[in-house]
Order: structure tokens, then sequence, then C-alpha cells
């Protein structure tokens, strides 16, 4: 029997233990196709984007079921923002998911036992927990990527004005006071809690694309950690 763990917290402590056949499928590629007269089959128009993905699992609670059932519907449904979902078939990723219900089970007899499929519409990347770990450079170097183009939170550590070179990325930044935060994946600059967006410049956030990233700075810079946020399909 298997476990899921949401948010850090195990279905387990209410009772619940999943299935995970239905953990291994993909996400969908957005695209269109456009049919030109005269043109014997469709352009195809991709969106450079990937579609949300339905996970679903098998539940099962096996005792005390109305109890449990109670206060895993509590604490799924009490938050529909994404979740970290975690389980034990995809020992080396995690996912970010949100459950917006229902939550319907077949009950057994006398009402002790019951199952549902608990599906959460999840991103369509399986985020590598090796990338949650910051990579430092105190000195310009590289950065290999073995999979998809990655957003990382960056880590600019320095003061005054100066610049940042991630492969064909460049940030440039002024007024910094230690550190400043870069998240490439909501593309906001920040110290703490403070937004710090008014003090860079960037035509793109920069990317970890595929293969080799020479990492670089100039100016008033004195190193930079990189989390790189890896994923796969």
């Amino acid at each position: 029997m298997h476990n899921l763990w949401i948010d850090s917290k195990n279905l387990k402590d209410f009772g619940i233990i999943v299935s995970g056949e239905n953990t291994f499928n993909t996400a969908e590629i957005e695209y269109e196709t456009v049919s030109v007269p005269g043109r014997n089959g469709d352009l195809l128009v991709r969106k450079n984007r990937m579609k949300n993905i339905n996970v679903s699992y098998p539940a099962f609670i096996l005792s005390d079921f109305l109890k449990n059932a109670s206060n895993a519907r509590a604490y799924l449904m009490a938050n529909t923002s994404y979740r970290r979902i975690e389980d034990d078939y995809h020992t080396d990723t995690f996912r970010l998911g949100f459950f917006s219900g229902p939550m319907d089970f077949t009950t057994r007899f006398l009402n002790r036992s019951g199952e549902t499929n608990i599906v959460f519409n999840c991103k369509p990347q399986r985020f590598f927990k090796s990338g949650e770990y910051p990579i430092s450079f105190s000195a310009p170097g590289n950065l290999y990527n073995f999979g998809f183009p990655a957003l990382p939170i960056i880590k600019v550590s320095g003061n005054g004005s100066g610049m940042v070179r991630i492969g064909e990325y460049s940030v440039q930044f002024k007024n910094i006071e230690e550190y400043v935060m870069l998240d490439c994946d909501t593309q906001n600059a920040y110290k703490g809690t403070e937004n710090k967006n008014n003090t860079i410049s960037a035509a793109t956030f920069p990317k970890l694309e595929h293969g080799e990233n020479q990492i670089g700075w100039s100016g008033g810079i004195t190193g930079i950690e990189i989390t790189p946020r890896w994923w796969t399909l």
C-alpha cells in the first residue's frame, strides 16, 4: 500500500492508502491546426506551452471511515491553491497541483470502509527534488541542463550595480544591497518581502536552456546562487 503526501502531510494520517497506476501519464502540448485553401494538410501552430494534467489516485479508507473521510475532505478542500504532491511511485520528483473536489466515496459494509478517486489538477511538469538545492558560483562557470528549459530562482549577491549573464540572457541590476532574488518563473525581483522589480532591467528573464549554460557577472556582483528547478514530464 502506497503513500501520498500533500504539502508534506501523509494522507495515511487520515487512514487513506492509494494506488498510483494513473500517475504515469504525460501532459498535452497545446497547439492549433490551420487549414489553408489550395494546400494539402494543415499548418501546425505551436503555442509553446503544455496544458495542465489531471492526476488521479484511487484511494481507500479501510477503517474508522466516517471520521477519516471527514478529516480528509476538510484538509484537501481547505486550500484550492497549488500544493506540493508527492508519492512513492515517483520518489525523485514532485508535482504542483490543486484539489477542487468532489470527493465522493463508495462505501462498503455498514459504512466501515470506502473508496474514491482523488483527482488533482496539476501543472504539466514533474519537478526533480534535486533541482531544489541551490548551486553556488563564487566565480564564473558553467551549468549543464540535461533536460527541459528550466526557470530558476537566482540569488545575486553584492553591492551597487552590475550585470548577470546566464547563457544568452542578461539582467542589469542597480542599487544591490547585500542581495537580490530573481524568480524567473513568476518574473519577479525581491529581497525578503520587499519588491525589487524597479531595480532590474531584462529583455527576458533567464532560462537554463538544454545543454551548457555559461554563468558570469560584472560590476559590484560578488557571486550568485542558482536553484535550477529541473523538471521532466
